[in-house]
């Protein structure tokens, strides 16, 4: 069954790549959904896919080439909506 992911990144995450990087592990890991920048200096991500899959796929970012940038991740799990096709950056 399809889960939902949404996550909040805080830390140094902005300017170093890290929407690229998760847009990148997504489509690795056939997931969908969407990240982007917020104007508090933190990223929002939200990710859908089967729920073991989207465990890989938060902790390959979480530990990943990102790891050091990251400082805070807060993760809230709902039902998946099936809105989404694939996985891309958004913009404010």
């Amino acid at each position: 069954m399809n889960r939902r992911a949404h996550v909040f990144y805080s830390g140094q995450v902005q300017g170093v790549g890290f929407r690229v990087t998760a847009e990148e592990t997504a489509h690795r890991f056939d997931v969908v959904g969407w990240v982007k920048n917020l104007r508090d200096r933190r990223v929002e991500l939200v990710a859908e896919a089967e729920e073991q899959t989207l465990e890989r796929f938060l902790t390959t970012i979480r530990t990943g080439p990102m790891k050091n940038f990251i400082k805070q991740v807060e993760v809230s799990w709902g039902e998946a909506s099936g809105t989404f096709k694939e996985f891309e950056i958004r913009y404010y």
